[in-house]
């Protein structure tokens, strides 16, 4: 964007250059002397026409956002300032040249203001109208780049993802264990070793089932989740109690795939599994105005002060979900780590959810 300014900047200063140029020859055509006159007639042009569209653009820069979606509102915004031209151009211009000739002695004449303000008005509505084409155009280029760069990076974090999945949530030691918890209950409890084949077969079917898509809705997110979290129960059925909060409504909104899970495998792999004591999970979806806000907290972990800025302890799944949202959403969304009182951690992601 630095260099489309510059280049912007640069043919801005070329073009009135040229105008100068320009309107010398013309005078000297007809004139031996007096060049500073058609100098100041196009720089007080120059002048006053770049303040103006500095002033356009800051003023109307907070719309920007509009033009991928809504290009007529852009356009609205913009056209709110046409007048300000119409008002401002003619007294501020020709104010200049008025004040430079008096002080060289000099009468600046032209023709009668009505005709004036007519002529020059029908200019700066052709130069006003150039103007804002080409900023439409700039700004659309540049919210193509920047949108093909955001699929791009959401491409590269699926991906990442995708083999996360593999090589981490269902990697051979997850299955071993899942299996091996199945097998020494097919002796003592064949209903419950036949549930946990249903929950693992379920949890494969589900990952499987996603695809290579990037937002799933929140309801396939929590089938993954609560496959998962029933697999995990039976393996530390005496030392874990999982309770569900979760907003029905609320399962049509989109969420990012596979971004649950690694933060209840957290829980497990750093508090669960180093624990001898009951610990309690509780994982909830809630809308707070137009966000979903999704949490998974336990009431015995602790968290290093490095873990709440960037992840420490949660490694490589909980860098991805960062990177995948900031892909997806940008600065709409947000994931924090939070330590509880007396003990715990909070896991909280927050999402854009349209009614």
């Amino acid at each position: 964007m630095q260099r489309t300014r510059a280049i912007v900047a640069y043919a801005w200063i070329l073009f009135w250059i040229l105008m100068v140029s320009t309107s010398v020859q013309e005078y000297l055509r007809g004139h031996d002397q007096g060049i500073w006159k058609p100098i100041l007639w196009e720089t007080s042009s120059a002048l006053t026409g770049t303040t103006l569209l500095i002033l356009q653009r800051r003023f109307t820069r907070k719309y920007d956002t509009l033009i991928a979606n809504a290009p007529l509102r852009w356009f609205l915004h913009q056209l709110a300032w046409l007048p300000v031209y119409w008002l401002v151009f003619v007294p501020a211009a020709f104010g200049m040249r008025h004040a430079v000739y008096a002080m060289m002695g000099e009468t600046y004449t032209h023709e009668g203001w009505a005709q004036v303000y007519l002529y020059e008005d029908i200019k700066m509505t052709i130069f006003f109208s150039i103007f804002t084409a080409i900023t439409f155009g700039v700004l659309s280029f540049h919210a193509m780049l920047e949108e093909k760069l955001r699929v791009e990076r959401a491409n590269a974090s699926l991906r990442e993802a995708q083999l996360l999945r593999l090589s981490q949530q269902m990697q051979p030691h997850f299955l071993f264990n899942a299996l091996n918890t199945i097998s020494s209950l097919m002796y003592s409890d064949v209903q419950r070793a036949d549930a946990m084949l249903v929950q693992l077969s379920d949890v494969l079917r589900a990952t499987l089932d996603v695809g290579e898509r990037h937002l799933v809705p929140l309801e396939t997110e929590l089938r993954i989740l609560r496959g998962y979290a029933a697999l995990m129960s039976e393996r530390f059925a005496d030392r874990v109690s999982i309770s569900w909060d979760v907003d029905e409504s609320l399962h049509a909104c989109e969420v990012p795939v596979m971004s649950m899970q690694p933060l209840l495998e957290n829980v497990f792999k750093h508090t669960v599994e180093k624990r001898r004591q009951p610990t309690a999970i509780s994982i909830s979806a809630r809308r707070q105005g137009d966000m979903l806000h999704l949490r998974i907290e336990d009431d015995s972990g602790t968290l290093p002060p490095a873990a709440i800025n960037d992840g420490g302890r949660s490694g490589i799944g909980v860098r991805n979900l960062r990177e995948r949202l900031a892909a997806l959403y940008g600065e709409r969304a947000a994931f924090g780590l939070s330590a509880l009182s007396p003990a715990g951690v909070r896991a909280e992601v927050r999402l854009p959810c349209a009614s």
